[in-house]
């Protein structure tokens, strides 16, 4: 059968969002909401599988949020014409969930690589919802029966898990889909990735080995979506470097991670290649390019602070958002939901 192509992307409500989270992420969901029918979904029960130090816990929680929401607003997503809410307004998430739990195999979330990394050496006291996060990721884009979906090298493992689920649940009910009038036997779409051209992977200002983090310890490795001018200018003008001249070509990065990550950045927002700033600024000195990036930096993330801080000091208008974006969201996944009872069995109030 033909799917409506649908794109579902989510973002955790964990605080700190950051330079990497916007060139990563957010930006491609600006573009893609002018070729696309969007969802972008605050995933607030992602957020709480880890421990609430993490998420901020009960008060922390709806902080994050609204922050996360306004920083989609501040990007330059629109809310009218697409779909923005939180995960737990919907209750089809969890719903789905669990159905997709008695469809999945311990085998293959044994296999998830990011659950390793999450849980680290203590795996025995990580909980069953970190355990569980890919089915539920799963679910969050097949509840839309979404097509495509934006996806970072750390992801792809986790798509590739929905795609199995989505197969394997048409063959287990093919026969039940195919009574539903779903002559072809395929209810749930295999979403592809969505491939926006080459990633931008920002690193550490501390350490260009690294990736930006909100976790460091550090806030000077990381520029906050929430930071204004001055501390933007502060952080870039303290970011490590090497002694050597900026290289005059491409390859002269390669050994060189400080360097390359910095101009890397200041091709992201410039929407320009590495080899083009640096036929600008190779062979000059990294004070000039600092001042340089510093002044682009500024240009392109001070308003977004702005914004952000604009919106969350009126948490009325984000929660209606949320509400309105959650009711928008429910009547699809109400429709997907009211379809997958009748395939599984059960008996459902008409």
């Amino acid at each position: 059968m033909a799917f409506v192509e649908r794109v579902f992307s989510g973002v955790q409500p964990t605080g700190n969002l950051h330079l990497g989270n916007y060139l990563g992420a957010i930006v491609n969901f600006v573009k893609m909401q002018e070729t696309h029918n969007c969802i972008y979904c605050v995933v607030d029960m992602h957020a709480i599988t880890m421990p609430t130090d993490v998420w901020g816990g009960p008060t922390g929680l709806p902080r994050a949020t609204r922050e996360v929401t306004a920083a989609f607003i501040a990007a330059g997503i629109d809310p009218k014409k697409h779909i923005v809410f939180n995960q737990s307004q919907v209750s089809g998430h969890a719903e789905l969930a669990w159905i997709f739990n008695c469809v999945a195999r311990i085998g293959w979330l044994n296999r998830m690589t990011q659950f390793k990394e999450k849980a680290g050496k203590d795996r025995e006291n990580a909980s069953v919802g970190l355990y569980d996060y890919p089915v539920l990721m799963a679910a969050d884009i097949l509840l839309y029966r979404a097509t495509h979906v934006p996806v970072g090298e750390d992801q792809k493992q986790h798509l590739e898990l929905a795609r199995d689920i989505a197969q394997k649940f048409n063959n287990d009910f093919g026969d039940s889909i195919r009574s539903n009038g779903f002559g072809d036997g395929l209810f749930f779409p295999q979403p592809e990735p969505f491939i926006t051209g080459p990633a931008t992977r920002v690193m550490s200002l501390r350490d260009g080995t690294k990736k930006m983090s909100k976790s460091d310890a550090s806030d000077y490795s990381r520029i906050n979506l929430t930071d204004d001018a001055d501390m933007i200018a502060q952080k870039i003008r303290k970011a490590k470097t090497d002694p050597e001249p900026l290289p005059t070509e491409e390859k002269g990065l390669e050994t060189r991670p400080e360097a390359d990550n910095l101009v890397g950045i200041y091709a992201a927002l410039s929407n320009r290649s590495k080899a083009e700033v640096l036929r600008e600024f190779g062979g000059g000195q990294f004070s000039s390019f600092k001042n340089a990036l510093v002044e682009l930096c500024v240009a392109k993330l001070a308003p977004i602070a702005a914004d952000m801080k604009r919106l969350t000091a009126d948490p009325g208008y984000v929660d209606s958002v949320l509400i309105d974006g959650a009711e928008r969201a429910t009547a699809i996944a109400a429709e997907t939901m009211a379809m997958t009872r009748d395939i599984v069995g059960f008996i459902r109030k008409r």
